[in-house]
């Protein structure tokens, strides 16, 4: 590929005002508002004694935050790529950055709280009105993680020095819900202090999370799925309050180790897995792995009777090439093993559990998501600025689910950036005629029927309930 004219042919002026950059956001807003993001920011956002008018229309300025980040931005003064060409004749309400600024900076621990109350009922919302988690009444899996972003700056509010030596972080712990058909969408998501721990508040946060994830339809088998550093019993109290299975890794505490030397060998089952796994502690590559497991378990022994649990404990082991084999008394030579236990009472069979719990590693895909994108950068000095920064991230996220889910089956499971690259960031031209706004779109755009799909889904009429 080549430039067909000579450098010194060409010129440039930005002076259209009928084009727009992100013609997609005409499809995209259009569901959030036939979702009802706008009715449930004025019913539960209340920053109307803020001061400086930061309360005052908060749905135009959270619908501004929301398409902003929809369209790549990272930070408070990336939203004024919404105030470009075209974009005030289709949309109404654009905020300026200084304005949604102002916005952020004015919320408290509470208001914060309202905002996540809007993200859980728009969720509900977009899973009424999209395909965005087919199966969810068999079957949903709701998975945990944490994750730290590095904060500079010693004046940025929670920034503290916590897991990594020297390197000062915010902690956000998100919940995602997917099924075995569906790509994950954010639950619920929280900040925390650099140095907060993860289990800290976790019980209050998962029953939020399985609330959640039944208000956006998922009516059948719910799994909690987590790491360990959320094994423990309040966690699964929460599980079983609400009706909920959980598949939680263990760690290696005495017990658990006393459990697994009694496993007799004849119990463990070889395994292959289709295609090469990475290892939770060393992340090379593993190919083929054992696995067992303690039908009835008892957890957290030493609480009062009310608290122990007894469930499965499954356990996968493979070879620790890194170590070499031990010399028996008989002058064999033993192999070395790693083994990754983990708490579940999953009613599937043993292979089946594990291979379900190992598939809790989707949680990282979202986290990887969201540090390309919104969280590239936690733009404020303010914590609950930050929060509520989160907070709206995942709605924008959720969002971009619902309109690939939408178009095809392909967008259904792509990537945020793919989603943005085929059918936000869409260039358009607008033209008026008889009081009416047509957009031409690019000829020969790759991913046209898609974008037409999107476009015609959103501006038929709803059907009746």
């Amino acid at each position: 590929m080549q430039s067909s004219h000579a450098v010194s042919a060409v010129s440039v002026a930005f002076d259209d005002a009928n084009l727009v950059a992100y013609a997609g956001l005409v499809p995209m807003m259009r569901l959030a508002e036939r979702c009802g993001l706008a009715r449930l920011t004025v019913g539960k956002v209340r920053l109307s004694g803020a001061g400086n008018g930061a309360g005052a229309a908060a749905d135009a300025k959270v619908t501004s935050i929301v398409a902003g980040m929809a369209v790549g931005a990272d930070s408070i003064d990336d939203l004024d790529v919404l105030r470009h060409g075209a974009m005030p004749t289709l949309f109404g309400g654009i905020r300026a950055p200084s304005t949604l600024g102002t916005f952020l900076r004015a919320f408290t621990h509470g208001h914060a709280l309202q905002l996540h109350a809007v993200h859980r009922r728009f969720l509900g919302e977009l899973a009424v009105h999209t395909p965005l988690l087919p199966g969810a009444g068999q079957m949903a899996f709701i998975d945990v993680d944490s994750t730290h972003k590095r904060a500079y700056g010693r004046t940025k509010q929670g920034a503290e020095y916590g897991r990594f030596k020297g390197i000062r972080t915010l902690h956000p712990l998100l919940a995602t819900v997917c099924t075995p058909h569906s790509r994950p969408v954010i639950a619920t998501v929280r900040l925390r202090r650099g140095k907060a721990a993860d289990s800290r508040g976790a019980p209050k946060f998962v029953s939020e999370a399985l609330a959640t994830a039944r208000e956006a339809g998922c009516t059948g088998t719910r799994i909690l799925r987590a790491d360990s550093q959320f094994y423990n019993a309040g966690v699964i109290a929460a599980c079983r309050r609400t009706g909920a299975h959980f598949s939680i890794t263990t760690g290696m505490n005495p017990s658990i180790k006393r459990a697994i030397a009694a496993i007799p060998d004849k119990a463990w089952q070889q395994i292959t897995y289709p295609t090469a796994v990475p290892d939770p502690e060393t992340g090379e590559l593993v190919s083929d792995a054992e696995v067992a497991e303690i039908p009835a378990y008892t957890a957290f022994a030493s609480r009062k009777k009310s608290e122990r649990v007894t469930a499965r404990l499954i356990v996968r082991r493979v070879r620790d090439l890194a170590k070499p084999a031990v010399v028996g008394e008989q002058g064999e030579l033993f192999p070395v093993w790693r083994h990754h236990p983990f708490f579940t009472d999953n009613p599937a069979e043993t292979l089946q559990a594990e291979r379900e719990h190992r598939h809790h590693a989707v949680v990282e895909q979202v986290i990887a998501d969201s540090k390309a994108s919104a969280l590239a950068h936690l733009p404020s000095g303010k914590f609950n600025a930050n929060a509520a920064w989160l907070t709206l991230w995942a709605m924008a996220y959720n969002l971009l689910r619902a309109v690939g889910a939408l178009t095809s089956a392909f967008h259904a499971k792509a990537t945020t950036a793919t989603l943005r690259a085929h059918l936000i960031q869409v260039p358009a031209r607008i033209a008026r005629s008889a009081r009416r706004i047509t957009l031409h779109l690019p000829h020969n755009w790759p991913w046209r029927d898609a974008w037409t799909q999107l476009f015609d889904t959103v501006h038929r009429p709803p059907e009746p309930a």
